[in-house]
């Protein structure tokens, strides 16, 4: 099915292509300049570390309703070896088989493709099988680090998490700056709380993905006017599932990723970070959460950091 008219006239809007050039694989994290960054240091006052990634684990977010999308498989293939001969230091170590974005990540531009195309209108097919993204991988992401600003909307309406069929709507975001008295700015990196991961660390996984509260279509025009950098928030899929229009799946993903060359994050844990806000009174932080560059993947686990 085609993508409808009210789609592509929001892709129009905020679309990004070009902005900073023919040859941009970044795309909205060009916005954080030397001076986002010095201005985010200036947020750090008693050096509080918040931890935001839930632990990877073989039984983690990941049920299987997602293709290949492997939970962790962690297995030992050294075990206290002494590798220069009897008696010398023995070293013990691991391997890892796992989806890049089956814990807490950040999704790079070509995660997501539509009408053939992805961010910057590089054709989709060159993302492939044995290369990977041949534009805008998590190799292009380099770094990041930023002013965070913890937009709490379950905090807001009182609850501990929204319901299953909350869209998270502009007017949601406006209300969490009100009551973090904060204002998003531009090369912020944008934390949306909807206390939807309580579920999963409550033991339900598959509660945890289905249905979820999520952004909204009508978001992507917020961000696209502030001049985020990145927004990741505490569900799996990101935006509402199901979807608030029948039959469009996946549009915020698309308009962020493809329109407007913005990362987004899934399965941070923001519960800590909720309440070290609500103690200190403040929702702006330095951000931490540097990808992991693998050249050419679509996506990249990430251990963010937000320090107060």
């Amino acid at each position: 099915m085609a993508l409808p008219k009210e789609f592509h006239e929001i892709a129009r809007r905020v679309n990004n292509w070009g902005r900073w050039g023919a040859d941009d694989e970044t795309g909205t994290l060009n916005l954080i300049t030397d001076e986002v960054v010095r201005a985010a240091a200036g947020e750090v006052r008693t050096g509080r570390r918040v931890p935001l990634a839930l632990p990877l684990r073989q039984d983690g977010v990941q049920t299987g309703v997602i293709p290949g999308r492997v939970d962790p498989l962690h297995v030992m293939v050294q075990l206290n070896q002494e590798l220069f001969g009897p008696g010398t230091v023995a070293c013990s170590d691991d391997v890892v088989t796992m989806g890049l974005q089956a814990g807490t990540h950040w999704d790079a531009l070509p995660h997501v493709s539509h009408s053939g195309t992805l961010y910057n209108g590089r054709p989709a097919d060159t993302v492939t099988a044995h290369g990977g993204a041949e534009f805008g991988g998590t190799d292009k992401m380099r770094h990041l680090v930023s002013r965070g600003v913890l937009l709490d909307v379950a905090g807001v309406r009182g609850v501990e998490r929204l319901a299953g069929g909350h869209a998270v709507t502009p007017e949601d975001l406006e209300a969490a700056e009100e009551f973090g008295r904060v204002r998003v700015r531009a090369g912020d990196v944008v934390l949306v709380r909807t206390g939807q991961v309580r579920v999963y660390l409550a033991g339900d996984r598959h509660g945890y993905g289905h249905p979820s509260p999520g952004l909204s279509v009508r978001c992507p025009e917020w961000f696209h006017a502030r001049d985020v950098a990145a927004v990741a928030n505490d569900t799996l899929t990101f935006e509402i599932f199901p979807p608030e229009i029948e039959d469009l799946w996946l549009p915020v993903h698309a308009l962020h990723l493809v329109e407007m060359g913005m990362p987004q994050g899934q399965n941070w844990n923001l519960e800590e970070l909720s309440t070290a806000c609500g103690e200190t009174g403040r929702y702006a932080f330095l951000l931490s959460a540097m990808p992991e560059p693998f050249v050419g993947a679509t996506g990249t686990p990430v251990a963010p950091v937000a320090v107060l």
